[in-house]
């Protein structure tokens, strides 16, 4: 048989078979099976075999459809629970405690971070005093502008401070006392310190000079005259002579600002020196405040650590802490004058103050000196709005964005 014709042959014979078996059973077995070919070529038919269908999966691409709302989910604060506590400290005392005060004030007592209100309510709002001065001094105008009248009159300036501007406490900076100014007197500074007291009816912080021999003197002066009224006495610096200084604060009823650089060790250096003649409850720390503009960032931090360290039971750092925040007013983006989208700078002066208060305000400070009454205004009540904890009105707060997502 010719070649063509054996193939084709063969392909007859073995076609409708295999073709059949592999619709049936999709595999052909064949055994003792041999074949000698020199060419094998198996024809299929389209179509014959019936394979099964391809089921391809469904796409998981989701088809985009605009959102309408947000996803609504619980959310449950993680509440953390800290050893340490914060000392209280009372500032002030009536007549029934042995002062002349109308009105005290406790601060410090925090068992939790700043307005941490989820885990432990702040016991003790914070509190400002506005800074007095017993002197004429050079102010910025968007200061100078609201106690013009009284920039030689302490009495008189303490007086508008708290009927005016809502001081919590009064600070009489007796700058006058400085040994390169006019050095006055420590029976001098008493004076004053009596015409302001006589004015109103605030606790008072005592602020000095600066200089650590004379600032000594005034201070001892003014706690022996106003013994029982637990002013407090800023401030008792390294330098100083600590325990002659602990001591009279201690004798006749007042309270200590312990102030230092930005450097957590050296507070807890003058804070161990102070417990030798102090109870805790009778000390507060200044940590330093650097003003929004030059390094408010380290106050920030250096404030933020202290207070976590008291709560995780650091005891030398367990104390209510003070701002120096009219530290604002020294850089000079908050009086120079700058050019026009900077401007007015009776606007941009308040704001660098109370964005300086408002952030050590988070850090946990207890007590701001300040001097703006603008400033002074804001602070007190963004601090009543985060203590009420309303949401306040959302809408309001965002009507000044105009993307649109």
């Amino acid at each position: 048989m010719p070649k063509n014709e054996k193939n084709e042959a063969i392909g007859l014979k073995l076609s409708p078979n295999l073709l059949e078996l592999l619709a049936k059973l999709q595999e052909v077995e064949l055994e003792d099976f041999e074949m000698n070919v020199g060419d094998l070529e198996i024809w299929i038919q389209p179509g014959a075999i019936s394979a099964p269908a391809v089921v391809r999966p469904k796409s998981t691409v989701p088809l985009k459809v605009k959102p309408t709302g947000l996803l609504e989910a619980d959310f449950i604060p993680p509440i953390e629970t800290y050893l340490g506590r914060v000392a209280e400290v009372k500032l002030g005392a009536t007549k029934s405690e042995g002062g002349s005060r109308g009105k005290t004030y406790v601060i410090g007592g925090e068992a939790a971070p700043a307005f941490y209100s989820f885990e432990k309510p702040m016991p003790h709002p914070p509190v400002i005093s506005v800074d007095v001065f017993d002197m004429k001094v050079p102010l910025a105008k968007a200061v100078k502008m609201h106690v013009k009248d009284v920039l030689d009159d302490p009495a008189a300036w303490a007086k508008l401070a708290v009927e005016k501007f809502g001081a919590d406490l009064l600070t009489v900076h007796l700058i006058t006392i400085d040994p390169l100014v006019k050095n006055t007197s420590p029976k001098e500074a008493v004076k004053t310190v009596e015409r302001v007291a006589q004015a109103v009816d605030v606790p008072l912080v005592i602020g000095g000079c600066g200089d650590p021999v004379k600032d000594t003197a005034v201070f001892e002066e003014i706690a022996e005259t106003f013994a029982g009224e637990r002013f407090l006495i800023s401030s008792i610096t390294r330098d100083m002579d600590v325990e002659r200084c602990a001591g009279f604060v201690k004798k006749h009823g007042h309270v200590a600002l312990s102030f230092t650089p930005m450097d957590l060790n050296m507070a807890r250096e003058l804070n161990r020196r102070l417990y030798d003649f102090l109870p805790k409850e009778n000390i507060v720390m200044d940590l330093t405040t650097a003003a929004l503009g030059y390094g408010l960032d380290y106050a920030f931090t250096n404030m933020e650590r202290a207070r976590l360290a008291a709560l995780m039971g650091d005891p030398e750092l367990a104390h209510p802490m003070s701002s120096g925040t009219t530290n604002a007013w020294a850089a000079r983006e908050a009086w120079l004058e700058m050019t026009p989208e900077w401007e007015p700078r009776e606007l941009r002066g308040p704001l660098w103050e109370v964005t300086t208060a408002l952030t050590l305000l988070l850090a946990g400070v207890d007590l701001f000196m300040m001097m703006h009454p603008a400033a002074v205004k804001t602070l007190k009540d963004v601090t009543q709005q985060l203590l009420s904890r309303s949401s306040g009105n959302a809408g309001k707060l965002v009507e000044w964005v105009s993307a649109k997502i």
